[in-house]
């Protein structure tokens, strides 16, 4: 015998039974204020006898709210962009909201208008702007947002006096991990950048400088060399840097990629890590704990910054506080200590190294370096 299916309860169905408006109905699904305490009592017991849903899509026109969230990213492929949307996801879920995702199909896209039209036409409630700053890129999207647009949050991006941005210490972290390096009695410490149209590899690279400055060390061309943030030019950039910097004793590289390729790179060559040349990377990634030596890195906290950017677009869309946009959010970073570094024996002698994370290094104008 066919089973039958059992009808969904609607609106009206409810409505019906209580002997009241389909009106009165949507303003107890909305916790309206304007109906009677015995009504609404009488209408929630019916609603629970029932099993009733109200719809999400019925619920988000009344509230004009959609319950999503927009993302403009790019660069899925890379490690630290991935943890981010992690972050993102997360907190969405949480805040029972979807996320509507749009890859660039390349970093340096900057005709950025139909891609926020895009997501206006499917009511987004919001938008984080989580694309990496390349030159001028995020000024140029900045420049050419529609006059009406929703409640938007750019993320690792400079400070912008209209919009919430937040960001993350690389300049700290960096200077940071220089320090730590000089704190153990290393001099001649060389960097592999990222490349220098990336915000974040000059932020890091001016870290490495003014740290070296600061003890009097002269920071030339032959004391660095650049590379794209994968492994491969991790190594091809080490093997340019032994080459011109022979008596390099240490190396920062801008992040894990690279520093993990040094490690497998001073292995095939015979140089003792960290005896004969000291490394540390940037990034903080997990298996980075699991190399031989350990790598000593800096973590970034990207997963919090996901996490972070939600909070701060809802507060923003609820209206509820949300952080000045002139007042950009910096989160610090934390130097992890592993072997491919010498231990500080004598932590009191260097205080500011050892603060693990906690850099309160004033932000600065940082200006782009050429090789």
């Amino acid at each position: 015998m066919a089973s039958r299916r059992s009808q969904k309860v609607t609106i009206k169905d409810i409505a019906r039974l209580c002997n009241v408006s389909t009106q009165t109905i949507s303003r107890v699904l909305n916790q309206r204020p304007d109906v009677a305490p015995e009504t609404r009592q009488a209408v929630e017991k019916v609603i629970a006898d029932m099993g009733y849903q109200p719809s999400a899509l019925a619920r988000s026109l009344v509230q004009q709210h959609s319950n999503t969230i927009g993302v403009i990213t790019a660069g899925l492929r890379y490690s630290g962009v991935s943890q981010t949307l992690n972050g993102i996801v997360e907190e969405c879920e949480a805040s029972n909201y979807a996320v509507l995702l749009k890859e660039l199909p390349r970093f340096a896209v900057t005709d950025i208008v139909p891609i926020i039209e895009s997501l206006i036409v499917r009511h987004v409630d919001g938008i984080i702007f989580a694309a990496p700053e390349l030159n001028d890129n995020v000024k140029r999207v900045q420049a050419q947002l529609p006059q009406t647009f929703p409640p938007m949050v750019f993320l690792k991006s400079q400070p912008h006096a209209r919009y919430i941005t937040i960001g993350i210490d690389n300049y700290g972290g960096a200077r940071q991990a220089v320090e730590y390096l000089l704190a153990v009695g290393r001099r001649k410490i060389g960097l592999i950048s990222g490349p220098l149209d990336w915000l974040e590899a000059r932020q890091r690279w001016q870290g490495w400088a003014d740290a070296l400055q600061q003890v009097g060390e002269t920071v030339s061309d032959q004391h660095w060399a650049v590379g794209n943030w994968s492994s491969a030019s991790g190594a091809a950039a080490f093997a340019e840097l032994m080459e011109k910097y022979p008596d390099m004793d240490a190396v920062f590289a801008s992040n894990d990629q690279m520093a993990m390729a040094v490690l497998h790179y001073a292995a095939s060559h015979g140089l003792r890590v960290p005896a004969d040349v000291a490394v540390v990377g940037f990034d903080g990634l997990p298996e980075t704990a699991y190399l031989n030596p350990a790598l000593t890195t800096v973590r970034q906290p990207l997963r919090e910054l996901g996490i972070l950017a939600v909070k701060s677009l809802l507060s923003e869309i609820d209206q509820v506080e949300p952080p000045a946009p002139e007042q950009a959010i910096m989160l610090p970073t934390e130097l992890v200590v592993r072997d491919s570094t010498p231990k500080l024996q004598t932590p009191l002698a260097a205080p500011s190294v050892i603060s693990q994370g906690q850099s309160r290094e004033k932000q600065r104008k940082h200006v782009r370096v050429k090789k």
